[in-house]
C-alpha cells in the first residue's frame, strides 16, 4: 500500500469516521480540498523531474546535483506539497534564515531552491548571507609534521603523508591521483580539483622522491591505476578513509591538536609564508582561482606583514 502523509495547516490531519451520511460525506470532500497529499512515489517522481532540469539546463559535477536534490527534497517533506506555492517557499526560507543553520548551508539551499522554482516556472530570488571573513587559527608547525611523518610505520603511510604536507592537496584531489599525475623526473603533480574540471601543477621536493621510488618499487602500479588504494581490497581511498588516516598518526604521535587532511594544506601555506614566501607562489602551489581566496593567509599572521614592513620601510631619519 503506497505510504502517504496527510497535513492541514502544518498539523497532523485529524481521523475520520468511515461510516458517512450525506451531510458528513460533503462536509469530507469540503474538508479533504484544504488538505495537501504527497506519496513517497510521487515525491520520488518530482525530484527526479528537478534531476533532469538540472542536468539539462547546467554544467554541475554529479555531487553537486546530489546536493540540489537532498535541499530540495528536505524543504518538500516540511511543505508537504510537492507543488508549493512562492509564499510557502518565502515562509519555509524565512525559517531557514531565522535558524542558527551555517552561512554556507543556508546559502546552499538558496541555490537549490531558486533553481527548483525555476523549475517550475515560479521564479524566486533571495539575499545570500554574506559569509564572515575567515581567519586561519591553528595549523600543524614544522616540528609537529615532522612527529606525525616519523610516525609512519611503512614506507606507504610515510608516501602518503609526504604528498599531503608536502603538495597541499586537498583530501577528495589526494583519493583521485593517479600514476600518470605523478611527475618524477620534473618533481611535481597534476592535481585535479574536486570542484569543477580543472587541473593544476603542483610541486613537490626532490628530498621526497626517493620515498615515492620505494614506495612504488613495493607497490608496483599502472599509469592509470590510483596511487594509493586500501590495504586489502585494493579500493580507491575515500576521503573518511584519509581523515581517519591522518587523525591515527596525529595520535600516534602525541599530537593534541584535532588534526585533518585540510589541516596540512593550511600549513603548508602558512609555513611557506612565514619562511618568506611570495603570496603568488602559494596562490599557484594551492591551486588557487583567485588571488583573494590565498589573501586569508597573510590575513591570518599579521606577523609576516609587520616583519615585511621593517625591512621595506623607507629611511627618513
Amino acid at each position: 500500500m503506497e505510504q502517504k502523509i496527510l497535513i492541514k495547516n502544518n498539523e497532523r490531519a485529524p481521523r475520520f469516521n468511515v461510516d458517512f451520511n450525506g451531510f458528513q460525506m460533503g462536509k469530507f470532500i469540503n474538508d479533504l480540498d484544504n488538505y495537501k497529499f504527497i506519496t513517497i512515489q510521487n515525491l520520488m517522481q518530482e525530484l527526479e523531474s528537478f534531476k533532469k532540469h538540472l542536468v539539462l539546463n547546467y554544467s554541475l559535477r554529479k555531487i553537486t546535483i546530489h546536493g540540489h536534490l537532498g535541499n530540495i527534497k528536505r524543504m518538500l517533506k516540511i511543505i508537504q506539497t510537492i507543488n508549493p506555492e512562492k509564499e510557502e517557499v518565502i515562509n519555509y526560507v524565512y525559517d531557514l534564515k531565522k535558524s542558527n543553520k551555517s552561512c554556507s548551508h543556508i546559502s546552499n539551499n538558496l541555490y537549490s531552491i531558486e533553481k527548483y522554482m525555476d523549475h517550475k516556472k515560479r521564479l524566486l530570488r533571495f539575499a545570500k548571507p554574506k559569509r564572515p571573513k575567515s581567519i586561519i587559527k591553528e595549523i600543524l608547525t614544522e616540528s609537529e609534521i615532522t612527529r606525525i611523518i616519523q610516525a609512519s610505520k611503512n614506507i606507504k603511510e610515510k608516501a602518503m603523508l609526504l604528498i599531503l604536507s608536502y603538495s597541499g592537496i586537498r583530501n577528495k584531489s589526494f583519493c583521485d591521483l593517479k600514476l600518470e599525475d605523478l611527475d618524477l623526473g620534473g618533481n611535481s603533480l597534476t592535481i585535479r580539483k574536486p570542484k569543477g574540471r580543472k587541473q593544476y601543477i603542483s610541486h613537490i621536493p626532490s628530498i621526497i622522491i626517493n620515498i615515492l621510488l620505494q614506495y612504488l618499487k613495493m607497490f608496483p602500479k599502472k599509469p592509470r591505476d590510483y596511487l594509493f588504494t586500501t590495504w586489502i581490497r585494493n579500493n580507491k581511498y575515500t576521503t573518511s578513509d584519509i581523515r581517519k588516516f591522518v587523525r591515527v598518526l596525529a595520535k600516534r604521535a602525541g599530537i593534541q591538536k584535532r588534526v585533518y587532511p585540510h589541516l596540512f594544506r593550511h600549513s603548508l601555506a602558512s609555513n611557506m609564508l612565514n619562511r618568506g614566501a611570495g603570496i603568488i607562489l602559494i596562490k599557484e602551489q594551492l591551486g588557487h582561482d583567485y588571488l583573494e581566496s590565498t589573501m586569508v593567509y597573510l590575513h591570518s599572521f599579521p606577523q609576516r606583514i609587520k616583519s615585511e614592513y621593517e625591512i621595506y620601510k623607507p629611511s627618513y631619519i
